[in-house]
């Protein structure tokens, strides 16, 4: 059995403006940045009772900096893993949401079906992506057997794990929030995921934005 503590990056200027972002590289902006030193300082109170075995980081710049930021608090390096990297998002990356319907109809129809097979020009299907992410957690859970690590990710890659979580299909509507550097903690024993806490970002001064729909 593993507890993964699995944080969405803090914010950046694309979350302020509600553009899909995807593999586009976005930095953090000045409220994310601050909000990753929240999120430190509130990771080094936590690892004293109970240390982290590793910290996981997607590849994109804007989950890096968090993790960056979380490294030193908890004492341990970041290690890069690709398999939990944003959905790409193909011809949709860098549009607003208000435009996507006609910007890019087609691809706007294909994401919004939330169909797992449809293809996404230029981007990946939905089945896909959560074949990818779900694999990579799974791997993970077998290298930290009994142990507790903390993954920082992205709002796409902590609805798949909700769903996978709770039962819940890739084509059903989002129920949930995915917040800037908020804290998500999932136990994963074999097949069986269930979460403990979700959406705690109790850390952060202001109210983290929630813009993943």
């Amino acid at each position: 059995m593993s507890e993964f503590w699995f944080i969405r990056h803090g914010e950046t200027d694309w979350n302020l403006a509600r553009r899909l972002q995807g593999w586009q590289d976005i930095p953090l902006n000045d409220t994310g940045l601050a909000q990753a030193a929240r999120l430190a300082q509130r990771l080094r109170d936590d690892v004293v009772d109970t240390p982290f075995a590793a910290l996981y980081s997607s590849d994109l710049r804007r989950a890096r900096a968090t993790a960056q930021a979380v490294a030193a608090a908890v004492g341990l390096p970041v290690h890069i893993e690709h398999g939990i990297r944003e959905r790409n998002f193909g011809v949709l990356e860098g549009l607003q949401y208000d435009t996507l319907d006609e910007t890019a109809p087609e691809a706007a129809a294909a994401w919004r079906s939330r169909d797992p097979d449809r293809l996404l020009k230029g981007g990946e299907t939905l089945g896909g992506f959560n074949s990818r992410v779900l694999y990579t957690i799974e791997e993970l859970a077998r290298r930290h057997a009994s142990h507790r690590i903390l993954v920082v990710t992205h709002g796409g890659v902590l609805d798949l794990i909700w769903r996978r979580a709770n039962g819940i299909a890739l084509s059903e509507p989002r129920h949930t929030k995915m917040l800037n550097a908020a804290i998500n903690r999932v136990q994963v024993d074999d097949q069986d995921w269930r979460v403990l806490d979700w959406s705690d970002d109790r850390h952060i001064a202001e109210p983290a934005r929630d813009d993943v729909v």
